[in-house]
């Protein structure tokens, strides 16, 4: 392949050597002060800098990965993934506002997060509220002054044949799973700056079945690919703000402890990696797609499965 020139309607640039230059030995790649591409005006929607390498040094890898000083709201923040995302978060650099229901059962996400060095405020909120999604943020704001990443995580599961399921128990679930990721994001959306991310927790049983009946945990994970979608399309160019989900397939947390004998045992023959997840391979992936490093990814889906929903 020979390289782009003038002729392709690529200009050059002035060639800069980097043994003397102040990135030198810091890990961090400099970026030509000439550069010339003809993009001087643009400017990044998510960072509102000019420029696709926003006129400043370009972060080594790892620092992409960093959350140094953000804010990240959790919902559903006193148990299971949650507190390993608010956990991993906090390792990342970030500071916490951990939602659930009830303010006693955050203690223990609280103490992790602080023993990392880093800030927690506790917000009673029930998602399927709007008055109690609009106070989170208020809450927010008022310690921190900015909402960075909203983690879209509280959520409930029933399995109940679809012939049994009563309207409480099937708008139970819908409220607080699809509802409640709405009334969060809507509330986080009127505050965020250009740059934030909003992250939607959905599951693998919103793409394929694994043989419980649990119709209405399904229906209300399938429906939140389509509005991690439409959101970020609303909210992409207009706010530079980024909408994805991620897809968990079967990891250790409060809900597997709940499934009956030989089900889990069952989802892990049908795994291609024949075996339930680790958390702290999902909270990697959710600290990705909040950062730097995820900067170019909207309106996606993540499956994190172990390769169930390909089986």
């Amino acid at each position: 392949m020979r390289p782009l020139t003038e002729r392709d309607g690529v200009r050059s640039w002035n060639r800069v050597s980097c043994a003397n230059s102040p990135a030198q030995g810091t890990g961090r790649r400099a970026v030509p002060d000439e550069l010339s591409l003809g993009v001087r005006d643009w400017t990044n929607p998510l960072t509102g800098r000019a420029g696709p390498f926003d006129r400043m040094t370009v972060m080594s890898v790892l620092d992409s990965f960093r959350l140094d000083d953000k804010v990240v709201i959790v919902t559903g923040a006193s148990s299971g993934l949650g507190v390993s995302f608010a956990q991993a978060c906090a390792e990342a650099g970030a500071d916490l506002v951990l939602a659930a229901r009830r303010v006693d059962n955050l203690q223990q996400t609280c103490e992790l997060v602080r023993a990392a060095g880093r800030r927690a405020l506790a917000v009673a909120t029930d998602v399927s509220e709007p008055a109690d999604c609009q106070a989170m943020v208020d809450a927010a704001m008022t310690e921190f002054g900015r909402v960075d990443v909203l983690v879209n995580n509280a959520g409930v599961g029933t399995a109940v044949p679809a012939t049994r399921e009563t309207p409480e128990e099937f708008r139970a679930v819908v409220d607080i799973n699809l509802n409640g990721s709405y009334w969060a994001a809507q509330a986080c959306g009127r505050v965020m700056q250009p740059g934030s991310s909003v992250i939607n927790i959905s599951s693998v049983l919103g793409i394929t079945t694994a043989g419980l009946p649990q119709a209405a945990y399904s229906a209300s994970k399938a429906a939140i690919a389509g509005l991690t979608r439409d959101l970020a399309q609303q909210w992409g160019t207009r706010k530079g703000i980024r909408v994805n989900a991620i897809a968990p397939g079967f990891f250790a947390s409060e809900m597997t402890d709940q499934y009956k004998p030989g089900y889990l045992e069952s989802v892990i023959e049908r795994s291609v990696l024949g075996r339930t997840g680790d958390p702290a391979e999902l909270a990697a992936t959710l600290v990705w797609l909040a950062s730097p490093a995820g900067g170019y990814v909207t309106g996606q889906t993540i499956v994190v499965d172990g390769g169930v929903s390909i089986t």
